[in-house]
């Protein structure tokens, strides 16, 4: 296939997908269960995840695999099958995307800070090579770093991937909004920090996901965009902050079905109005994170796929 960054090179403006621990947490898995050994378990419903994603017109889908490098899974005893749940992660999504649609193979981070010495720089090139190998080997086209807050960490994971794959590379930071309407990660890295840095470590594509909903991002794209014009960048925000539904004991209708559950706020029309900001302040992939479903990337791919027709 045509490499991701040269279709954007070209003009095109591509559709990732949406949320999957969110969608996990909708087919049946438990608060401490392993999300990457349902690779392994439940197969058919990590398959039918991808596949809605596909159907509802991402150009790329991920894996599940976001928790799988050998700190989290250590915290199921399941280190050592790192490269079978890895593997299979994306052999799953390979088979949703067929031929015509990319895998992105999904790395998180690693549970651990280097500043407060729990883990080593060395440690951690090791873990997110070994992840990237056997995404690869399971058919990733790409690899995606993703929902990182500290930048050492980040570009270690970016020149691990390097060193180890032949694969194109994405790197996503997670933002935060400050009362004077600066953004800025949990660690304290700047949108200006995280396109230099990234950038001299080899990323090929950068970005922002999860944190925050979709209102904010057409002011953090053109943020970013100060710093660098022509960098291919990725957006997947979360349908909202997350809520809290709690149970209100003077509702006369009844017991409300979202009583006890995390909501996300933002509709599937809401998020596909805003990304046409977000498109035309700089962002070459669009897709979302926590809380999105497959009719929010419908309705966003609908938006994409009518400016590619020029339709307005």
């Amino acid at each position: 296939m045509i490499k991701i960054t040269d279709r954007i090179k070209s003009g095109e403006i591509l559709v990732s997908d949406g949320a999957w621990g969110t969608q996990l947490q909708s087919k049946g898995l438990k608060t401490g269960e392993c999300p990457e050994l349902w690779n392994i378990t439940h197969g058919k419903e990590i398959y039918e995840i991808a596949e809605s994603y596909i159907n509802a017109g991402s150009d790329m889908i991920e894996t599940n695999s976001f928790g799988g490098n050998r700190f989290r899974l250590a915290e199921y005893g399941l280190e050592r099958r790192l490269s079978e749940l890895n593997k299979k992660a994306a052999q799953l999504s390979r088979k949703a995307a067929g031929n015509n649609h990319y895998v992105l193979g999904s790395i998180g981070p690693s549970g651990k800070f280097i500043m407060m010495d729990e883990v080593s720089p060395a440690e951690l090139t090791e873990t997110f090579s070994e992840q990237a190998i056997a995404l690869k080997e399971g058919g990733a086209d790409a690899i995606i770093i993703e929902t990182m807050t500290d930048l050492n960490e980040a570009c270690i994971a970016v020149r691990a991937v390097r060193e180890s794959t032949d694969c194109e590379i994405i790197c996503t930071m997670t933002f935060d909004k400050s009362a004077k309407n600066a953004f800025h990660t949990m660690m304290g890295v700047s949108p200006e920090d995280m396109v230099r840095e990234l950038v001299s470590s080899g990323a090929d594509i950068i970005g922002v996901n999860c944190g925050r909903g979709i209102a904010d991002m057409p002011d953090l794209v053109k943020e970013i965009r100060k710093y660098d014009g022509n960098i291919p960048l990725m957006i997947q925000p979360n349908a909202g902050i997350p809520i809290f539904r709690k149970e209100n004991p003077d509702e006369s209708s009844g017991k409300d079905p979202e009583q006890g559950k995390i909501i996300y706020t933002e509709s599937p029309e809401y998020m596909a109005e805003i990304s046409i900001s977000v498109i035309n302040a700089g962002a070459n992939i669009i897709g979302g994170c926590c809380g999105t479903t497959p009719e929010h990337i419908r309705q966003i791919a609908a938006i994409v796929k009518n400016r590619r027709h020029g339709i307005k």
